[in-house]
């Protein structure tokens, strides 16, 4: 590992003195890289840097505790301990930064809402979805567009997608794909009873025409009538678009913009983003081995997290973590699921990693 971490610092320095020269600044494009190089590895190197000052600090100080007598040596002794923690913990560090990064984490999302078993109650449970992750992205400062939303039942929400752009976004919620549950007494329970209603959230990587590669024969474009609202012009012309990719058999559609090319653009930007999830799952399926991470598989059909209104508790089941604030949560303070299940990846990796490293 470390003479790993010696070659990222001399490659730290190549590039420094790459940008420092004058014929590389005068090239954008070649500084641009080098530029966004050097910063990737900044953060390792300055931690590097710093385990390594880390070492020196706890060889100078053992040896003036060695040295030390009475109220001194107690006080050198402190400080040693200090600096055998700080250093471990710098090294846990550096390993985590080894660790191979999801290459989709910097993208932005494509996230698609479905309401599923409850009927009305769970379009009312998928919309309120909706409304906490666009909450939560307002709070992180990311942006949003929501290109397509299907009504359902009582002002409820049967599909939504959502694209979501800003640093880190995937990131941040690429661990929010699964099957989300609801127990609350309906607006429309007379009765007073508890229902269970679910809702389904799938995060996708949004994936850019270089990434995906479709070819205009495998693809079907229908043009129909759109219909609820939508302004003036939606019940008048053709404007909904439904595309179909023929080899896969998936199959999107949108309405929402009163152009015809407006909603194409839609629908083959979220085609796009769903095949690139595909061909990475498979390819994640293809070198999986036996051991699973305790965030779970992330699979889109796994139950979880539930919401229970009445006692105010959401509890995600891959940790067994809860949060006694539903209302906060839904309002858009996801922050402790998110940080505590992006903490739990970067164990199971630094888990992983121990276990491939020789003794």
């Amino acid at each position: 590992m470390f003479d790993k971490l010696a070659q990222l610092e001399d490659r730290h320095r190549d590039i420094e003195a790459q940008l420092a020269d004058p014929a590389v600044t005068a090239d954008g494009e070649r500084y641009t890289a080098l530029a966004k190089q050097h910063a990737e590895l900044s953060e390792v190197v300055g931690v590097y840097r710093d385990w390594r000052q880390a070492g020196e600090d706890l060889e100078a100080a053992r040896e003036m505790a060695a040295e030390a007598d009475g109220d001194d040596a107690a006080m050198m002794r402190d400080e040693v301990a200090e600096l055998q923690a700080r250093r471990t913990a710098l090294e846990t560090e550096l390993k985590l930064a080894l660790v191979p990064r999801d290459p989709n984490d910097d993208r932005d999302v494509m996230l698609e809402i479905r309401a599923a078993a409850g009927g009305d109650e769970a379009g009312l449970f998928a919309g309120e979805l909706q409304q906490m992750y666009l909450r939560y992205a307002q709070q992180q400062g990311w942006r949003t567009t929501v290109l397509s939303v299907s009504a359902q039942g009582i002002g409820g929400v049967k599909e939504a997608i959502v694209e979501i752009v800003g640093r880190g976004a995937f990131a941040h919620l690429k661990h929010e794909s699964g099957v989300h549950r609801v127990q609350r007494v309906p607006a429309t329970e007379s009765q007073g009873r508890i229902h269970t209603s679910t809702a389904s959230v799938a995060v996708l990587p949004v994936a850019e025409e270089v990434d995906v590669e479709v070819a205009v024969s495998d693809v079907r474009i229908d043009v129909f009538r759109a219909s609820g609202p939508g302004g003036q012009s939606v019940n008048t012309t053709d404007s909904a678009v439904r595309v179909t990719h023929l080899p896969t058999g998936v199959t999107v559609s949108c309405q929402d913009e009163k152009s015809q090319h407006q909603n194409r653009d839609k629908a083959m930007k979220i085609l796009r983003s769903r095949l690139l999830q595909t061909a990475q799952e498979q390819a994640a399926a293809e070198r999986a081995d036996a051991r699973k991470g305790q965030i779970g598989t992330g699979d889109r059909s796994e139950k979880i997290r539930t919401y229970n209104v009445p006692q105010s508790r959401i509890t995600d089941h891959r940790l067994g973590l809860s949060v006694h604030d539903v209302d906060g949560v839904l309002g858009g303070g996801l922050s402790p699921f998110v940080d505590a299940l992006r903490q739990a990846e970067r164990e199971a990796k630094l888990a992983s990693l121990d276990e491939d490293t020789p003794a």
